[in-house]
Parts: structure tokens; sequence; C-alpha cells
């Protein structure tokens, strides 16, 4: 059976660490689903950390957009992160959120079509102040829409403030 556990947080909130401990708490082989592109050396350096965070136990698994094409069948899956993975469809898509939002949640709910235990990993990007630019606002929303579809299929919710999970849901 299906279960999804969301977490969200700002950023350097430990999502991930909490989302990490989480997925070794209900498998000795949890898979790591890494859905970041390698947009520069700085950004190389931070996948590089986050891999290092990561032990032989892990099964790892790259993918920038295509999520459902895994099996991931009666496993447990820390998808990390939503929004690295919304990024890859809306520079793909030049920016155009409507697109983005139906590709992204197609992809998603073909994806939880396997029964597997998701864990997955989001940033609350929309907690500040208003992007000065467009595209920032745009993918802001794009973030959003997309949080609130998960959010509403999820068992779960936790939203992390200073590494202490709070359970939303």
């Amino acid at each position: 059976m299906t279960k999804i556990t969301f977490i969200t947080g700002g950023q350097r909130s430990g999502k991930s660490s909490f989302a990490q401990d989480m997925a070794l708490e209900n498998s000795s082989k949890p898979v790591y689903l890494a859905t970041s592109r390698i947009w520069d050396e700085e950004h190389k350096k931070r996948i590089e950390r986050h891999k290092a965070d990561r032990d032989e136990r892990w099964e790892n698994i790259e993918e920038e957009k295509f999520i459902s094409q895994h099996n991931f069948s009666n496993k447990v899956v820390l998808m990390d992160c939503v929004t690295l993975w919304l990024t890859n469809f809306y520079f793909d898509n030049n920016s155009d959120i409507e697109k983005s939002l139906i590709e992204a949640k197609n992809e998603f709910e073909a994806l939880i079509k396997q029964d597997a235990h998701y864990i997955i990993v989001t940033n609350e990007i929309g907690l500040g102040g208003m992007p000065e630019n467009e595209i920032q606002r745009k993918f802001t929303d794009l973030q959003g829409w997309m949080n609130q579809h998960i959010a509403s299929l999820a068992d779960e919710v936790y939203f992390m403030v200073s590494g202490i999970p709070m359970k939303v849901k």
C-alpha cells in the first residue's frame, strides 16, 4: 500500500537529515531518489556533500524528471527534492507554469501508483518576501501549488523549523 510522508520547510531547516533518518528507520536498504541537475560548481559541491551523508545502505537513483519510470514497488523511497525536480520542468518549459504544473502532477501521480513508502522533501519558498522578478514569482507560485497537491495526497506532513519536525498532518 502506498504511503506518502511529505517534509517541507526552509533552506537548511533539517529536512534532508530528518528524511534520511526516517527512511533508515523504515528500511535497511532505502532508495535515495535525487532529482537535481548540476547547474554549476557550487551546486555540484552541494550534491557531493549530500552524497557523502549516505552510506552503502542506500540505493542511489538520479532522475531529473521522469521519476515514475523507475520500479520502486515495496521500497522506501526518499525523493530529494521537489523544488529541484520542478525546476527542471520549469526551465525545460520556458517558465510556463501551467504546462510545468500539469506535467509534474501527471508524473507524480504516475509515481505513486506503485506501492511504496515515499518520503518526499520540498522547500517552502513562499514564506519569504515577494520575489523581485517575474521568473522567481512564477516559480514560487508553481512550487506552492505543487506542494499543496502533494500535501493533499500525503498521509503525513511535517514542517521543519531549525532542525525540529512539527507534524502538520
